[in-house]
């Protein structure tokens, strides 16, 4: 499990803990963004060459010639939008379809209708293939943009066997921008609960967590510091966060998505004690999840995470969208 769907990343830089991706980087590195700024992409003869029709909020009909070849990734607003500009540092919910650009095959779509699409983080050096990236920067809330790119911008010289792109196939992106999410929590401020680890947040939002004297508790443990007031994560829910996990006996980070921006998964694949934390909260609230060691958390430990057989874990999560 990744915390973007399989196809649309490079690697996985968050959710390690969450998920138990033996093959993800260390999580101990925390993700930041770049100082580098990134460029709008321009439009060119090949994305211009691609023709979109349907209405916003549903799935497009898409033509375009095969092969579609573009020296560099090309970018080209179908239906203008007429929302906010998308700038540097936003998270933008956003609906796609894509193609094999090359044999004209189609590959996946997602996020029409009520589906929760994927969650963009406009910076660099995010898991996102840098096609999608660019396609989605310098964009208007409700543009429809036709993004082309070669290899270099998506899959690599590897390609992507799953999907039956191969490393010199370039691939179509037709992408609904749907709009800025929030990247923390926005609900009211609520009462600290006693013997819960304490939470200091930054300008930013980031939480810096704090552990009290004494032993963890033996079992899950919730507590809601802001509460929103949108929509109630269910079981089969896919949400949007902002999270810090740490250990309660060191206090060490071993995993967050602060620097790097919310990330979205679904509920039903996350250990135990996350899920069981997360349903029922609210879009808009930030909880504390303590999560004691055993079937709840990791039998055994994470050793890829630095989490041993014993370890409770403290979550600070910000909801920011569930679909």
């Amino acid at each position: 499990m990744r915390t973007l769907p399989t196809f649309l990343t490079l690697t996985a830089v968050a959710a390690l803990a969450l998920t138990g991706c033996s093959a993800s980087p260390d999580p101990g590195a925390t993700p930041s963004a770049t100082t580098a700024a990134i460029e709008c992409t321009d439009a060119g003869a090949t994305s211009d060459s691609v023709a979109v029709s349907g209405d916003a909020g549903v799935e497009p009909t898409v033509t375009f010639p095969s092969p579609l070849t573009a020296e560099q990734t090309e970018r080209t607003v179908v239906t203008p939008g007429d929302g906010d500009a998308v700038e540097e540092g936003d998270a933008v919910a956003i609906a796609y379809t894509a193609y094999n650009a090359t044999t004209g095959a189609k590959l996946t779509a997602g996020g029409f209708g009520d589906d929760a699409g994927l969650t963009v983080n406009v910076v660099n050096n995010q898991s996102v293939i840098p096609g999608i990236l660019k396609g989605v920067a310098c964009s208007n809330v409700g543009d429809r943009v036709a993004v082309v790119f070669p290899p270099a911008d998506g899959f690599g010289e590897a390609g992507n066997t799953d999907l039956g792109v191969a490393g010199t196939d370039q691939v179509l992106f037709v992408i609904d921008i749907k709009e800025k999410l929030p990247t923390r929590a926005t609900g009211e401020d609520q009462e600290p609960t006693d013997g819960f680890p304490t939470v200091k947040l930054a300008k930013d939002g980031a939480p810096t967590v704090t552990m009290p004297k004494g032993d963890p508790p033996a079992d899950l443990g919730v507590e809601v510091l802001k509460k929103g007031d949108g929509a109630t994560v269910t079981d089969t829910s896919t949400v949007t966060v902002q999270y810090t996990g740490a250990i309660w006996d060191s206090g060490k980070v071993f995993d967050q998505s602060w620097g790097s921006g919310p990330t979205t998964f679904p509920v039903s694949g996350l250990i135990t004690g996350f899920s069981q934390g997360l349903v029922g909260q609210t879009v808009g609230s930030q909880v504390v999840i303590v999560i004691p060691p055993g079937e709840l958390g990791y039998e055994g430990g994470n050793k890829t995470a630095g989490i041993s057989a014993t370890d409770t874990l403290v979550f600070v999560v910000d909801i920011v969208a569930a679909a």
